[in-house]
């Protein structure tokens, strides 16, 4: 990597460190800050104003914040314990206050000496520390502190400027900590080389990286930070769209073979046969993923639809496109359970035309074959030889698709289903099995925000289904407060009940199996009892307790199974046979249901523990019921108290049935990171001052100013600063995350 040297230069080295060996090492391993650039490009949080307080009536809980504030009063108590039987035990309580608020901060034992010297009535300083609760109080225990004394010399060489910088800490490091470290780089920011073409830069008034660096570490003023912030955002979203570009100018220079249907093959014989007709939604994209599969150059689309829009009849319309010209189309799931499922709709819908070579199949027939890990060694026999053969037009699978000895006779087109379950490598395994590069058609249920889409699936063109089907019916969805209103859920069962005496059927969602292997079975053990920390502290309910507990209780004299992910898949697959056939009354399930199962009778579903789930996961589970023409009902049962920040995000969930408003929730919620897909590399967000909903403009100017840049120069030989931030920001792994999507 042709990094600039001084950036490069590691924060610690065997024989001499940038900084202290022990702050070096706890920024590696807390932080994964290892260079001076990554300690450069570790940008404040907020600022404070030397004469504004921070809002201490904002905090929020269990993080770890720091704030500027002012000590209102300080009180030194005796107090008898077991170390200190006689009285002599001692605890200092100061209040500090904002303005907004008050917070008290604790110090127990010999830890009371320095701050009862120290932090006295009017002094003003910075404190860290957790924010937790004691007898309904918020409060830091042990909070590190930093005087703010501004006549001395030392207060005003550090904190430079009249904005004092807040960076993202831990525990481990104080954010005055952090800023000290980085006054000690500061001066490497000069050698910053810039990734931004001068044209652009210029074009668009922005400011020289060094500039950029200083002014977002040391600003004056806020002008000063809203100008370096624009200009770091710029970086980011540009070397990202960068890194989309060079992967679409990648793709269209590979050659696929062109796939269209005939005109009275397979696909007729199937729209002929549609007891229903498509939505307009559902014509359009299928219009779109024709052309795409008629061009010499692989398409490469995203699907995205809404809960229970039809997307798998899109992709199996395309699939059926791919067999009448001649390919073989394969659909990759993430689970069994999902495989199976997959596999039986689909069966389903051709009828005899998924009979090929069988007697009785119709004169287009193909074969359908199902290809998981558990399947008995002659049944995997027979679907490889199928598969090698060209026997099998249609494949639908798990992950043992991958494996070296599964052989196609000629794959045309690749569906992922539900594509955020798979790793890169995955993916990129099957697309190499064909002769030529397959076509390639992403599905997701998680509705995205077109920022998102644009930096994360940058290299995809884009459908969205967002019409739901003729006949799909409204889901009432309601939270269940079972701490505070136990007669709630007592009439969540009652309604459970009512349903399934009405002919239908139920599901319970737990977030956990329980046997002896869950992990989560063992909490750590904690002494607060706050009921956030009761609710967050108690394992999450289990599967296995559930369905035993409302077998004998609630429920009894109903059929109650089980389904989660350590069953044997047989087990699994006559579970949802069952319950599909309408013989089972109640399934008690963990989220192996979450995606693509579809039993039309089932109308209720009753999630607990729901604050254990995230908002794009609530919103696929719900999406289970009200898949026929009765209406659904959704219980999101939680213990969290009515104020806490989980109980806020179920009510969101409740009070909309829009995937993509739930999106915009669960994306602010998560923080940004999150977007760019760690789970896939396993690598550190490299947004750190875009936001991917705030910053549309950005992004979408950004997307074609780098398609400009990578039609003009593939390989940015004239832009070495390009290259390097390629390399820095968008790291490898991340980069064949990108280009493997």
């Amino acid at each position: 990597m042709d990094l600039v040297p001084a950036l490069e230069e590691p924060l610690k080295q065997p024989l001499k460190s940038v900084l202290g060996p022990a702050t070096a090492k706890v920024m590696a391993e807390h932080l994964g800050l290892h260079t001076v650039g990554d300690l450069l490009h570790h940008y404040p949080r907020r600022y404070e104003e030397r004469g504004q307080l921070t809002h201490l009536a904002d905090l929020p809980m269990d993080e770890h914040v720091t704030v500027v504030a002012q000590v209102a009063d300080a009180r030194l108590h005796s107090f008898a314990s077991a170390k200190a039987p006689r009285g002599k035990g001692q605890r200092l309580e100061v209040t500090i206050t904002d303005g907004s608020g008050r917070l008290q901060l604790v110090f127990f034992g010999n830890g009371v000496h320095k701050p009862h010297k120290e932090l006295l009535p009017g002094t003003r300083a910075m404190f860290a520390g957790k924010v937790s609760v004691f007898n309904r109080r918020l409060q830091l225990a042990h909070p590190a502190y930093e005087l703010l004394r501004s006549d001395s010399e030392e207060a005003v060489e550090t904190w430079a400027g009249a904005l004092i910088p807040l960076y993202p800490a831990t525990a481990k490091l104080e954010s005055w900590k952090i800023g000290k470290a980085v006054q000690t780089v500061l001066p490497s920011a000069q050698e910053a080389l810039d990734p931004l073409p001068p044209a652009l830069r210029e074009g668009r008034g922005l400011l020289p990286l060094p500039e950029a660096l200083l002014k977002i570490h040391r600003p004056h003023t806020k002008a000063d930070v809203a100008d370096a912030r624009a200009r770091l955002k710029w970086d980011e979203a540009f070397v990202l769209q960068i890194a989309l570009a060079r992967r679409r100018y990648a793709d269209s220079q590979l050659s696929a073979v062109p796939r269209t249907p005939k005109p009275d093959g397979l696909l007729s014989a199937f729209d002929d046969r549609l007891p229903f007709t498509l939505t307009e939604g559902q014509r359009k994209v299928s219009r779109e993923i024709f052309d795409d599969l008629a061009t010499e150059h692989p398409m490469h689309r995203l699907l995205q639809g809404e809960v229970g829009s039809g997307k798998t009849m899109v992709a199996l319309r395309a699939m059926l496109a791919v067999v009448d010209a001649g390919g073989q189309a394969v659909m990759l799931a993430p689970t069994e359970v999902l495989a199976q499922q997959h596999h039986r709709s689909v069966t389903e819908m051709m009828g005899e035309l998924a009979e090929g070579g069988m007697l009785g199949g119709a004169e287009h027939a193909t074969k359908v074959v199902l290809l998981t890990g558990s399947m008995g060694a002659p049944a995997r026999r027979r679907a490889l030889l199928d598969l090698a053969t060209g026997e099998a037009g249609i494949v639908i699978g798990t992950h043992a698709l991958i494996e070296d000895k599964v052989q196609f006779h000629d794959l045309g087109l690749v569906v992922v289903d539900e594509q955020h379950r798979f790793g890169v490598e995955q993916r990129d395994a099957l697309r190499g099995k064909g002769k030529q590069p397959p076509h390639l058609l992403v599905m997701t249920a998680t509705p995205i925000p077109r920022t998102v889409a644009m930096t994360v699936f940058g290299d995809l063109e884009t459908s969205v289904l967002d019409q739901l089907p003729a006949g799909r019916s409204p889901i009432a969805s309601h939270v269940v407060p079972a701490a505070d209103k136990p007669h709630f859920l007592a009439r969540a069962w009652e309604r459970v009940r009512e349903e399934v005496e009405g002919g239908h059927q139920a599901y319970v969602v737990c977030p956990r199996i329980g046997d002896d292997i869950d992990e989560a079975a063992d909490p750590k053990k904690s002494g607060k009892k706050s009921p956030e920390d009761e609710a967050e502290k108690r394992p999450p309910l289990a599967v296995l307790d559930v369905a035993d507990q409302l077998g004998g209780g609630p429920l009894k004299g109903l059929v109650v199974e089980v389904l989660h992910g350590r069953m044997h898949p047989d087990d699994k697959d006559a579970v949802m046979r069952r319950f599909t056939a309408g013989e089972t009354d109640v399934l008690v399930a963990t989220t192996v249901i979450e995606v693509g199962v579809n039993v039309p009778n089932a109308t209720a579903m009753v999630i607990m523990d729901a604050d254990r789930f995230g908002v794009s996961q609530l919103h696929q589970l719900r999406g289970r019921v009200g898949r026929g023409s009765a209406p659904g009902l959704c219980l999101l049962v939680t213990e969290m108290p009515e104020a806490s920040p989980a109980r806020q995000r179920l009510n969101a969930v409740a009070s909309t049935l829009d995937g993509f408003e739930l999106s915009r929730i669960d994306l602010e919620q998560r923080r940004e990171g999150d977007v760019l897909g760690q789970a896939q590399s396993g690598a550190r967000s490299s947004l750190r001052v875009l936001a991917v909903i705030e910053d549309e403009e950005v992004i979408a100017e950004a997307r074609q100013e780098a398609a400009a840049v990578v039609a003009a120069d593939p390989e940015l030989t004239g832009l070495p600063g390009l290259r390097t931030a390629l390399d820095a920001l968008v790291d490898e792994e991340r980069e064949q995350y990108l280009e493997k999507g």
